[in-house]
């Protein structure tokens, strides 16, 4: 845990060096900021219609720095060669892995909680409502945004920066699109076997109700270390492969 510590600190402190990730923290302030002012607001639905916005927002913003931190992380450091100072210093590839797993994990946590400090300010002087709910949907997009960055560490660990951004989105769309992928009558019955992002979209629940239960929070954290388990493996597998 050690040197998977220092690994994890030292991309959280480069991470904090890019400019993207105060620009997107910026650009996302503002959006919120402006959300109420939108048009088509059903009456009684305000808050509501502003939690799904504002969630849709975040989420954007939180793929968008995700994408920017993964894609080119292992690739260019493979390029300047600086991977090979690091695991000249008794450094395990799986060790290097999941420590630039766990740094930009960090990262991702620190931004969607800074997302998430925003909307609860804009909401409770525009609606005299802290919205503590948000968090939940917060946990969830940081649980997605970790299988997510697994999914680009993996890919980076082959491949170049335009591969990972391309590969990551279409991961993300599968992820997502399980009723529409494996369906419809006469097909075999895949769903238990596909993996699929859905768990972590809580979005309707937490816009419009109360969040979810306990037993669901688990649930998330079970698909969480699942997929972000797999992938991580494939990823140190690839590693393992890759002659440096």
């Amino acid at each position: 845990m050690g040197r998977m510590g220092a690994i994890a600190r030292a991309v959280i402190t480069d991470s904090l060096r890019r400019q993207v990730i105060y620009v997107v923290l910026l650009f996302a302030a503002v959006m919120t900021a402006v959300i109420p002012s939108l048009p088509n607001y059903d009456l009684g639905m305000e808050t509501g219609v502003f939690r799904e916005f504002a969630l849709a927002l975040v989420y954007v913003a939180a793929v968008v720095t995700a994408l920017a931190l993964a894609a080119n992380r292992i690739p260019g450091e493979a390029e300047r060669r600086t991977v090979y100072s690091i695991l000249g210093k008794r450094v395990a590839r799986w060790e290097y892995v999941v420590g630039t797993w766990l740094g930009m994990l960090g990262v991702m946590a620190g931004l969607i909680a800074a997302f998430t400090a925003i909307v609860q300010v804009v909401a409770f002087f525009t609606y005299k409502d802290p919205m503590w709910v948000m968090w939940l949907g917060a946990l969830a997009m940081i649980l997605e945004m970790g299988v997510v960055l697994a999914l680009a560490i993996a890919i980076s660990t082959r491949f170049g920066p335009v591969v990972v951004a391309v590969a990551t989105l279409a991961g993300l769309f599968i992820g997502h699109s399980r009723s529409t992928l494996v369906g419809g009558l006469g097909a075999v019955d895949l769903k238990p076997f596909y993996p699929s992002l859905d768990a972590f979209n809580i979005v309707m629940p937490v816009s419009y109700g109360g969040g979810v239960a306990p037993v669901y929070v688990l649930a998330m954290i079970v698909v969480f270390v699942g997929l972000s388990g797999a992938l991580l493996t494939l990823g140190v597998l690839f590693m393992q492969r890759r002659d440096l």
